[in-house]
Order: C-alpha cells, then structure tokens, then sequence
C-alpha cells in the first residue's frame, strides 16, 4: 500500500505515468469493518508460574485466531485498531491451558526520531537506506480481566526474542533494533524497563509518521531493544576502534 500510495503520488506529480485503474480504490472502506467484540473472559488472578509456558501464535493472513486477535486489539486496546499496513508481525499470546492472554504488533518504525537516531549514531543520508531494519511496537495488549504480576514484561521478552527469526522468515530481511512510545501521561513504561528495553528520552509531541511536522500528539517515552549485539553496525553505523 505504501508504494502503491507513491507511484499515485508521483504520477499526480507527473513524473511517471500509470495506466488507468482495473477496480475502483477501496482505502476508503480501509477501518470501518470493526470486528465483532469478543467474548470476555473470566477474571484470570494467578502467578506467572501458573500460566506457564506461554506461547505466542503468530498472526498470520489467514490464520485461525486472526480476527479474534484484531478484535481483542480494536475493542480493548485504548487506541483500537483499523487494520495492519504494510510489514508487520503480530502475536497472539495463549497460556499453557490455552486462555488468550493479550497480543503484540510490531510494524513500521518511526520516520525520524532525534533520541532514536542519536542513540544509534545515524545520518540523515545512513537513516532512509536502514530504517527498514528497525520496527515499532505499535500496540502492545494485555486483556483487561487477565491480571497476573509480571505477565507483559515476560510477553515482551518472549516477542523480542524471536521478532528477528519471525521477520526474516515473513519478509526476507532481518530487523536489529525495536522501538516503542509510551504515552507518559498513562503509562509509566514499568515493563519495557523489566524487560532490559533501554529509556532514551521523549518525544516532541509529533506524530511517528510526521515528516511535515505538522501533527501534535502526546508526549511519549522512548524505549528500544537491540536484537543484535552488532546492531549498530548492521544498521549501517561505521565502527570506531579509535
């Protein structure tokens, strides 16, 4: 969808020419399919040790707990859902004796992020050629009646520690490095500093994908996790022995 977005912006530009379109355009129906709610669950109160081990399923197309997954995120998640776009990961997570426990999705990183990129050691002109190898984890879930002490922390070790295998093998490329904003006025980022994700500062309070710097947000925390110990170089940072 992205690059189906610029070639209709670059024809419009008039630097190519498209031919005309087979169907009509559907993104504008894009979001307003909200899934059905489901069913709650019974209220889950136990130790980390009971629900173990925990899975992650990963969501696939048309896997069989899709559309549970999107519905649990669109009617639980405070920011609800209208769908995935572009290269995304997502996981369902499920108990040992099978109870949907929450859900993470990982997508898109951000476009350009001063505390990210300074913590990194990028360039404007090393950002845009590497900025594929990094993804945001832009929805993070646990289901409101599940309330078990140290559950997102271990959710988030589990997702992180295999997000790289699970990218490589959907989309062919490896990603080294994930970030994630935490909304300061809501959440206090306890579980992303449990899991070893590293505070790097906040935001401005501008949007992710606000290139134009035009949109006002809230104002986030910035956490990343590197997958990689030689993750700066693979995104594309020179070493310096000196």
């Amino acid at each position: 969808m992205a690059a189906r977005s610029l070639m209709r912006k670059l024809h419009q530009a008039g630097e190519i020419t498209l031919p005309p379109p087979r169907r009509p355009a559907t993104n504008g129906q894009r979001g307003r399919r909200v899934p059905p709610v489901p069913a709650a669950g019974s209220l889950l109160e136990c130790s980390l040790r009971e629900l173990r081990p925990i899975h992650l399923e990963l969501i696939l197309p048309k896997g069989p707990h899709r559309d549970l997954f999107f519905g649990y995120l669109a009617h639980y998640h405070y920011l609800g859902w209208r769908g995935p776009t572009g290269q995304n990961v997502a996981y369902l997570a499920w108990s040992a004796s099978g109870q949907a426990l929450g859900g993470l999705v990982f997508d898109a990183a951000a476009w350009k992020i001063a505390a990210r990129d300074q913590f990194i050691g990028w360039d404007a002109g090393t950002r845009p050629q590497h900025l594929a190898k990094v993804v945001n984890n832009s929805r993070f879930l646990i289901l409101p009646w599940v309330k078990v002490p140290h559950l997102a922390s271990h959710l988030l070790s589990l997702a992180t520690g295999r997000l790289r295998r699970d990218w490589q093998e959907k989309y062919g490329h490896p990603v080294e490095l994930v970030e994630t904003f935490v909304e300061r006025a809501r959440f206090a980022g306890t579980c992303y500093r449990a899991a070893n994700w590293r505070h790097l500062g906040a935001t401005r309070g501008r949007s992710r994908n606000d290139r134009d710097q035009t949109m006002s947000v809230p104002i986030k925390d910035v956490y990343v996790h590197a997958l990689h110990r030689s993750f700066r170089e693979r995104l594309g940072v020179r070493r310096n022995d000196g």
